[in-house]
């Protein structure tokens, strides 16, 4: 079902009315659950806590086109917080409530908000899938207003350098809402969702959150972020649930031992990085239903997707988002950048964005192969070699459960997880059997468990992964 009435991003300034939060994410039934974060919240009770957040904005000094900062975790009130910047008409920026006061620092040094709204309780567990928040708005001294439309401003990832700001109307967000309503297999109403993206991130935030809210699914988040957790929370409702992660989730629940009997459970999906091989037929045997992947940036929201597995590796692209391969590198038209006040045509010029991915369009099904990152391709000895091919035949080894591979100082460095039991000489042997002797990596790493980003990706900063391998092991 289109979102009619409502302008996409076409034009570089599409906006959306300012009661876009009220007819796209707030219609619906009154008495309706729309969340579960320990306890049901209906629609009436999120209007009242949005109306109580909309009233401490405005006496921290928010108004329509003003700046609001938001640093809290998965919680009640980072939902009503954000709708409320929103509903004011305000630019909302999110900062993912895991960095540290110094990251916080630097990342409003940069952005100018007016306010900044943290919480008033203490961080909660790392395993937590949701938090207790009393949010406070505190205004920033310096702080601007909006200097262009956006109604979301992200920092990327931030898993291969630093973070780059991204900005996307309430145009972008309504068109990528038209894309999940446009996809047969992603939940519809009457199903249900368990989350387990982080919600400062693109896919948590308008795949899981705002597609909820919009298309009237519960959204669920389960009480802790451990495979029995996340399984508790499948089994706590019999309404076809899908459940929404990143590939470390989906391996998470792979591994799990003896999982229950799950007749709702009708699919997994996953984004954010290459699954790695095999880990699809894993989960499948595992809970008999599908592992379906999405491709995505923050920049664009959702690209491409097979959320029934019948493709993998390959993705259809979602209706409205036009690719090109242009040697070798993914590009997706867009009608202005992405990145404001960035004037730089390697990542954005003539109304193409560059991704920086590597990826194959099959011009007769429209088909598109996502091969990771184009900078994964680096020269040995004037030869080739593609470090994702690398990693991803690395992480295929029995003795290996995930990998990273990165190229620095004119070499090839690999860092694997693998069990304290695991044969180191297995490992060794396996890449030698497999890969060229060109490709394969001069030194082997090994972690209990490999560094990630605070959405979950694997940290690929060789500094930062050398510095993981030399700190003491935890007691």
């Amino acid at each position: 079902m289109a979102l009619t009435g409502f302008p996409s991003s076409s034009h570089p300034h599409a906006e959306a009315p300012h009661d876009w939060v009220e007819h796209v994410l707030l219609a619906g039934p009154e008495d309706e659950e729309c969340l579960r974060l320990g306890a049901p919240v209906d629609r009436r009770t999120l209007r009242g806590l949005l109306a109580e957040q909309a009233a401490q904005l405005t006496t921290a000094g928010l108004t329509a086109g003003g700046t609001v900062a938001l640093r809290l975790p998965p919680s009640l009130g980072f939902v009503t917080t954000l709708l409320a910047g929103w509903q004011l008409g305000a630019q909302v920026v999110l900062l993912d409530h895991r960095l540290t006061d110094h990251e916080i620092g630097l990342a409003v040094e940069r952005l100018r908000p007016q306010v900044l709204v943290g919480s008033r309780h203490r961080p909660s567990a790392a395993l937590r899938g949701w938090a207790e928040a009393d949010p406070v708005a505190e205004p920033v001294a310096g702080g601007r207003p909006a200097t262009t439309g956006h109604a979301l401003v992200q920092l990327s990832s931030g898993s291969t350098g630093p973070s780059k700001v991204i900005a996307r109307t309430a145009g972008d967000l309504i068109r990528e809402l038209d894309c999940y309503a446009s996809l047969a297999d992603f939940p519809r109403a009457g199903e249900r969702v368990v989350l387990l993206s982080s919600v400062v991130h693109v896919l948590g935030l308008v795949g899981g959150l705002l597609n909820s809210l919009h298309a009237r699914v519960p959204l669920w988040l389960p009480e802790r972020m451990t495979a029995a957790g996340i399984l508790a929370a499948v089994a706590a409702d019999e309404r076809p649930t899908t459940v929404i992660g990143v590939p470390f989730h989906a391996e998470l629940l792979a591994a799990a031992s003896a999982p229950p009997r799950l007749p709702q459970l009708r699919r997994m999906i996953v984004a954010g990085e290459l699954v790695r091989p095999g880990l699809p037929a894993a989960f499948t045997a595992r809970y008999g239903v599908p592992l379906g992947t999405m491709y995505g940036m923050t920049e664009l929201g959702v690209i491409a997707t097979d959320l029934t597995g019948a493709l993998h590796p390959q993705a259809r692209p979602v209706p409205g988002v036009e690719l090109r391969e242009e040697a070798g590198e993914l590009h997706i038209r867009t009608a202005a950048s992405p990145y404001p006040g960035l004037l730089d045509p390697s990542r954005w010029s003539d109304g193409w964005l560059h991704t920086r991915d590597a990826g194959r369009l099959d011009t007769g099904t429209g088909l598109v192969t996502v091969l990771g990152r184009r900078d994964s391709q680096v020269s040995i000895g004037g030869l080739k070699v593609d470090l994702t091919e690398v990693e991803q035949t690395l992480a295929g080894l029995p003795e290996v459960r995930e990998a990273v591979v990165v190229f620095a100082e004119g070499a090839v460095e690999a860092f694997l997880a693998a069990d304290e039991a695991a044969d180191a000489d297995a490992i060794r042997d396996g890449v030698t059997r497999l890969l060229a002797s060109y490709k394969r990596p001069r030194r082997l790493s090994f972690l209990a468990a490999l560094p990630r980003t605070a959405t979950g990706k694997l940290l690929r900063d060789p500094a930062a992964l050398r510095e993981a391998v030399a700190a003491p092991a935890a007691p």
